[in-house]
């Protein structure tokens, strides 16, 4: 197997005291060491120190670094007034053509929903973006209710299934993409 992919895992909420810390935990703890991917956290609420200061004042570097180097990415997102929240957006809109030809997909939060209406919105975003959003993806209906004090899901036989679909679909896409960008750059396509 060539080089392994790199996964972006992206952390959709920067709210105090939000549930996605125990989602995108949950999320990480199910990409098995012996996976195609290692992992990189993305955390809008929490940029690399060297950076923590200047991103108010609009350098991005770190995020374009992290963003280019990805192969692949699972956007953690909670469903906030039935949309995805507004740091998520800026996030995505922070870079351009460092999401071009990867896969994207998508663990939802929220109510009764499971947050599925901010996964489809987003998919309108990252089509824009020349990102592939994968079909499958894991939607947690009554989020709050899922997981106890301790960040553990309660009941996670479905949830671990939908995941591992999940992965082993954007292995699939990032895989291609990344053979089809090396060969012939996005970029010269247009």
């Amino acid at each position: 197997m060539q080089n392994k992919l790199k996964l972006a895992l992206i952390y959709g909420s920067t709210r105090p005291g939000r549930l996605c810390d125990k989602v995108a935990a949950w999320a990480a703890s199910q990409i098995p060491v012996s996976s195609p991917f290692t992992l990189d956290v993305v955390d809008p609420a929490h940029p690399p120190a060297q950076h923590a200061t200047k991103t108010s004042s609009g350098d991005l570097t770190w995020l374009r670094e992290r963003i280019g180097n990805a192969d692949a990415f699972i956007v953690v997102t909670p469903e906030y007034n039935h949309g995805y929240p507004a740091p998520l957006k800026s996030l995505i809109d922070s870079v351009g053509p460092e999401w071009h030809a990867k896969p994207v997909a998508f663990v939802s939060y929220g109510g009764l929903s499971g947050g599925i209406r901010a996964a489809e919105q987003l998919r309108q975003v990252f089509a824009e973006m020349h990102a592939v959003t994968i079909r499958d993806s894991v939607a947690l209906p009554m989020a709050w209710e899922l997981f106890d004090a301790e960040g553990n899901l309660q009941h996670p036989d479905r949830p671990n299934r939908q995941l591992q679909i999940v992965l082993k679909r954007l292995a699939w896409w990032a895989h291609a993409l990344r053979e089809a960008r090396n060969v012939n750059p996005y970029a010269s396509a247009a």
